[in-house]
């Protein structure tokens, strides 16, 4: 299967390595490509994540990674990465632009 990143993903891949890099600056970069690759390695196993439980649709899955949480959509022939989140966030539908 193909991974496809939202753009709302790779925004918070942003966010998230100048959060890290403000006290770590030398990990910022590994950490976020350590993030990249766990939701690559989805391809691999669409379902090893759970539903989100805010959402309650099997399509929508997260695997979590230390303290964020990689939510996806599984479709036929692709996974695409809606967004990651910190790990004590409620995600709520509508911070998500897509229909369900």
């Amino acid at each position: 299967m193909i991974v496809k990143w939202t753009d709302e993903a790779l925004e918070n891949l942003w966010e998230i390595e100048k959060f890290v890099g403000r006290d770590k600056s030398n990990k910022a970069e590994s950490f976020v490509n350590n993030l990249i690759e766990k939701g690559e390695s989805i391809a691999w196993n669409p379902h090893i994540g759970r539903m989100v439980p805010e959402i309650s649709n099997p399509e929508i899955r997260e695997l979590i990674v230390k303290k964020y949480r990689i939510i996806y959509r599984v479709h036929e022939q692709e996974i695409e990465i809606l967004t990651v989140v910190e790990g004590h966030k409620l995600l709520r539908i509508d911070e998500l632009e897509i229909d369900l």
